[in-house]
């Protein structure tokens, strides 16, 4: 960090011999550290992370973070005399952000960056509002782009991640979005796509304005090692950056082998944030680790996808993300330091417990002459450093050109609450910051080919999102996930006893609890009692139909040949009832199957006149004592069913019948004529012969 104040010049001499002077070099910087080089001055080895080094990708893009008290004017920010090099490379100067715990304002330093083909940025910018001064991140725009339209509030999102298996270890998941098409929105679903190397892609997403959304369509970025120089957060005293002819220039660079394994996502205000936040009071100011933010489907963190597929090999790479995270939140000790002087004073004291560790910061001096160091640098002389002074005030002149368009329809929908607000189409300035032509950038530096999106699905519903307070974000993502904190056995299962209670719970509680084992052997045994009635009834209909012969009643003696001849018509009627109920049950049962009688019967059956022989129906009720038994293997109450066996009163008068030809041939000896119900039977075996 070079500081510079122009009217103490002057008094250079007399700061010089007390070895404190204001135009600081880098050989004091490497003895004492930035921190040291001013009063007022912090560097910080942990914050927000600039938004045009890493554009975060939100489901549900809300409204910025509030501040209570306006932000200072800009300062002066001359980029470093080191460049990183490449045609494609330029300086994006820093901007004021916003720290809760501080309850003020921090400078995010400027980056050199290099610029995604195809794109160019629209810096954010501080706009105050009914709750105070609010903040409206930036993003990066198609470079051919001449226009911004503002759209409605998109639906809530119905990304739930893949429904389908990859093809392939080399693909990774790309999420869904809303389109607006016409006057709607309408769901483009997400799908599998290769992973090229050395580049990430940006999938679609929505950044929230005071006029509207503003829809940005996927781009390919470059991979974060290859992005440029990110450069350390400051905080200024206010009695610092006040002086008259104040300047500063960043030296401190943050390591970009350590950014990724200390990098946080913070959804309200659309920032990256880098380096310790493992405090478990950082949960509800909206801080996830990144492996929290892209399993719990807050948004898509491209940088994380990228690094889960560079160690796809890796099984066990992403379970290590959440242990490492909680050993760095259960132990204080083991966390980066916060600031650079801490850093300094941590290398000092405990450099044998810390040997190895990587530091979080370091100067670009030290970098650049590195011989671990794979990125090359030049020199900026005085005139380009000059011209990018002047190139910086473009930029801020082009910010509050968005600022006054998006502040024309400020009414709508931050401070009215409307979200239906009709689409919007406005003139967009060029930006100062774009980046050249893709034909010509190297070939390690032109993008691959972009990925060829799904077709939109107009079966899935669009759904409003939740009402919010005006010009607050939801809290939503702030209060889903306790910042990867792991969650006991005992909340678990807290958790599940409460989502089954939503079903569980329709019985009265007390049928629910515990019960002694003589009230329940009771139960069960009146439950068993109440099956066995059910099952009863249905047994009934079937077996009652056909009533049971009732015994004859007693009488006075008869002639013998009076009752033979009584008893032969009473026999013929048995048999022309039995006759009518067989064919019901017979019926009931396939036609494939045929049927055999017991052999007693069939011997029977031999012995008798032609007549009887002729009516084999009444010997085919035993039927139902085959059927029986299937009715055995039922409860206690439906083994009574065999009851059914003893009702074909023709099997057991059968043996009377075999004695009917004796009186038929005493009758024809008499001369008599033969029962009337005999000749039927002779007519009927007629006719079926």
């Amino acid at each position: 960090m070079n500081v510079r104040h122009d009217y103490q010049w002057c008094v250079a001499g007399t700061l010089l011999a007390l070895g404190l002077s204001f135009g600081l070099s880098h050989s004091l910087f490497a003895q004492t550290g930035p921190a040291e080089a001013e009063q007022g001055v912090q560097v910080l080895t942990r914050g927000p992370v600039h938004e045009a080094f890493a554009e975060t990708v939100t489901f549900d893009p809300e409204p910025g973070i509030v501040a209570t008290k306006a932000p200072p004017a800009a300062i002066e920010e001359l980029p470093p005399e080191q460049r990183p090099e490449g045609d494609n490379v330029a300086w994006i100067p820093g901007y004021w952000g916003w720290d809760d715990e501080r309850n003020d304002f921090i400078w995010v330093s400027g980056i050199w960056r290099a610029l995604p083909p195809g794109r160019q940025w629209v810096p954010g910018y501080w706009a105050e509002s009914q709750q105070g001064f609010q903040w409206t991140s930036g993003y990066w725009a198609d470079a051919q782009a001449s226009e911004v339209e503002y759209l409605p509030e998109p639906p809530t999102t119905v990304e739930a991640g893949p429904n389908i298996a990859a093809t392939s270890v080399d693909q990774t998941w790309l999420p869904g979005c809303w389109i607006w098409q016409q006057n709607r929105y309408a769901w483009r679903p997400g799908f599998w796509a290769n992973v090229e190397p050395d580049w990430v892609w940006i999938p679609a997403h929505y950044v929230w304005a005071p006029r509207g959304y503003v829809f940005v369509d996927g781009y390919w970025d470059y991979s974060v090692s290859r992005r440029g120089v990110l450069f350390a957060p400051v905080y200024f005293n206010s009695s610092v950056y006040a002086q008259r002819g104040f300047s500063y220039s960043p030296t401190a660079m943050i390591n970009l082998g350590v950014f990724a394994n200390h990098l946080f996502l913070r959804p309200r205000y659309q920032h990256y944030y880098f380096g310790d936040y493992y405090a478990t009071s950082y949960r509800g100011a909206g801080y996830y680790p990144r492996y929290a933010y892209h399993s719990n489907r807050f948004g898509y963190d491209p940088i994380y996808a990228y690094d889960r597929w560079q160690n796809r090999r890796d099984l066990g790479w992403e379970q290590r993300q959440q242990v490492n995270f909680q050993n760095f939140r259960d132990h204080e000790n083991l966390r980066p330091p916060r600031t650079w002087e801490a850093q300094g004073l941590l290398n000092a004291s405990d450099a044998t417990a810390r040997a190895g560790l990587p530091r979080v910061a370091s100067l670009l001096d030290d970098v650049r002459r590195s011989r671990d160091n794979r990125q090359r640098f030049q020199a900026v002389d005085p005139s380009e450093r000059q011209r990018i002074g002047q190139h910086a005030q473009e930029v801020r002149r082009f910010r509050d050109e968005r600022q006054r368009l998006e502040a024309n329809a400020v009414g709508a929908p931050a401070e009215t609450g409307d979200r239906t607000i009709a689409p919007a189409r406005v003139r967009l300035p060029g930006s100062p910051i774009v980046a050249k032509p893709v034909t010509g950038l190297g070939r390690n530096y032109t993008p691959p080919r972009t990925y060829e999106a799904p077709k939109l699905d107009p079966n899935v519903a669009a759904k409003p999102r939740a009402n919010r307070s005006l010009g607050q974000p939801q809290q939503r993502a702030v209060n889903r996930e306790p910042l990867g904190q792991p969650q006991t056995q005992s909340q678990v299962q807290g958790q599940g006893l409460q989502s089954r209670q939503r079903t569980v719970n329709r019985m009265p509680l007390d049928q629910m609890q515990p019960q002694p084992r003589a009230q329940r052997q009771t139960q069960q045994s009146q439950r068993q009692a109440e099956v066995q009635r059910q099952t009863q009834q249905p047994l009934q209909r079937t077996v009652n139909r056909e009533p049971l012969e009732q015994p004859q009643p007693q009488t006075q003696p008869q002639p013998r040949s009076q009752r033979q001849a009584q008893q032969s018509q009473r026999q013929a009627e048995v048999q022309r009832q039995a006759q009518q109920p067989l064919q019901r049950t017979v019926n009931r049962m396939p036609v494939d199957q045929p049927q055999t009688q017991p052999k007693a019967q069939r011997q029977a059956a031999q012995r008798q006149p032609q007549i009887q022989r002729q009516a084999p129906q009444p010997q085919r009720q035993p039927q139902v004592q085959r059927q029986a038994p299937q009715l055995q293997r039922q409860p206690q109450v439906q083994r009574q069913a065999p009851q059914p066996q003893r009702q074909p009163q023709a099997q057991r008068q059968a043996p009377q019948s075999q004695r009917q030809p004796q009186a038929q041939r005493q009758t024809q000896q008499r001369g008599g004529n033969a029962p009337a119900g005999a000749n039927q039977d002779r007519s009927r075996g007629k006719d079926k012969r």
